[in-house]
């Protein structure tokens, strides 16, 4: 596969991934095993190996341990469960469990509530912003990948093309190092501060 096939089957599969909508949870509460259908079922896309599971019924149970999902009522799970399930989904891909509590303190102090900022309107709020992000998203992968193409001009055919498609996965990688490390020092900081008050 060359360098542009492998950059068109990015973006398709890019093109594929989808976040789920609130109204595709369901209303009424599930039962652990209807949870993790529920997931792996809706996030099918986003499995980077077929045999790779999306949320198992022992990394609900952690999450709960951790204090970063409250626990069941009656071994149910509510709508808002759903929400934590899934930005907890995103999230532990490039945060740690403790940096995830910390980052969902203010979150879940609107659980179970019915204030004008409940969970499902926050979601609902930051899944909003999804198309224009992705069209940013698709035309700075784009400029990287252009980029990367003007770089080993001296090197030629397959190495030349291993080189440039290192260059590109290098900028990519860049990219994450730098958003997390931002998100970190957010993180830091607000403990820092909120440890103070306390």
């Amino acid at each position: 596969m060359t360098n542009q096939e492998l950059y068109k089957e990015l973006l398709r599969k890019l093109s594929n991934l989808d976040f789920i909508k609130p109204e595709e949870i369901p209303n009424i509460d599930l039962y652990m095993d209807q949870v993790t259908t529920f997931m792996n079922d809706h996030l099918a896309d986003a499995k980077r190996r077929e045999d790779d599971k999306i949320l198992t019924k022992t990394m609900i149970n952690n999450y709960a341990k951790n204090n970063l999902l409250p626990p069941p009522v009656k071994k149910k799970y509510s709508k808002e469960h759903m929400l934590l399930l899934i930005f907890i989904y995103y999230m532990k891909s490039f945060l740690s469990i403790t940096d995830i509590q910390e980052l969902f303190s203010p979150l879940t102090s609107h659980f179970g509530k019915t204030e004008k900022w409940n969970l499902e309107d926050i979601y609902s709020e930051v899944v909003s912003f999804e198309s224009e992000e992705m069209h940013r998203l698709l035309k700075d992968i784009y400029a990287k990948f252009h980029l990367s193409k003007t770089s080993f001009a001296d090197a030629s055919g397959t190495e030349q093309e291993e080189l440039q498609l290192f260059s590109f996965i290098c900028m990519l990688g860049f990219d994450v190092y730098l958003k997390k490390r931002m998100i970190e020092t957010i993180i830091d900081i607000r403990k820092s501060e909120k440890d103070k008050k306390d």
